[in-house]
């Protein structure tokens, strides 16, 4: 699009990421499980429809950087500036236009992490009630929704180990310290987190998306 002359910019809802710090003090006010990035809740949505606002202007924007081998977001000075006003902007992230969950289907843990660490459902009710208020402001705008389909979940965490091993070869180039970075174990119940809301979007969200890319398997 940039080869055909058109302003385009990329949003990563990822770097909203509400900072270690917020999310530490939601973690003790809420639940545990809010400490961890990634679920609806621990995002600055706020951020994220001034960010919208503001593109739609003719000044230029500076969008913010989230950094995930310190779990936290990069200091104003460090943010992206973007050309202002846009013809194109790329909105993407893992749950970007999803729906809410019923209230009935939440009452059944998914998988072991649920059924261990949240058995009153306190954080699975909570991040569905994010999902439902401020995030469809914020994904209200989309004029198009394109979906990466993937074959199931289990794909999702052969996905996540292959970001999180190019996040690990990145840090190495750098000669930046990879502790913060996840194993297999470890792996394996960061992506339970994302299990119910990731099975609620494939069965939901294609009879609804403009647009459908069939992932390949990895």
């Amino acid at each position: 699009m940039e080869a055909r002359g058109a302003r385009v910019a990329v949003l990563a809802l990822d770097d909203l990421y509400l900072g270690r710090a917020e999310r530490m003090a939601l973690a003790r006010r809420v639940h545990p499980l809010l400490a961890t990035r990634g679920v609806p809740g621990t995002h600055d949505v706020t951020l994220g429809l001034e960010l919208l606002a503001r593109l739609r202007g003719a000044r230029p924007v500076a969008l913010p950087v989230f950094d995930k081998a310190r779990d936290d977001r990069l200091p104003e000075a460090a943010w992206q500036s973007v050309p202002a006003p846009l013809d194109v902007l790329l909105f993407e992230g893992w749950c970007v236009g999803a729906r809410p969950q019923a209230e009935p289907a939440l009452i059944e843990p998914v998988n072991a992490l649920e059924r261990e660490e949240d058995p009153q459902g306190i954080w699975r009710r909570y991040v569905n009630a994010a999902l439902a208020g401020d995030y469809q402001r914020l994904f209200a705008p989309l004029d198009e929704l394109v979906l990466l389909q993937a074959a199931g979940f289990e794909q999702v965490y052969a996905w996540r180990l292959e970001q999180e091993r190019k996040l690990r070869e990145r840090l190495q180039r750098e000669g930046r310290d990879v502790a913060a970075t996840l194993d297999a174990a470890q792996m394996a119940r960061f992506v339970s987190l994302f299990e119910r809301l990731t099975r609620h979007i494939l069965a939901e969200m294609p009879q609804r998306a403009d647009e459908l890319i069939a992932a390949r398997r990895v």
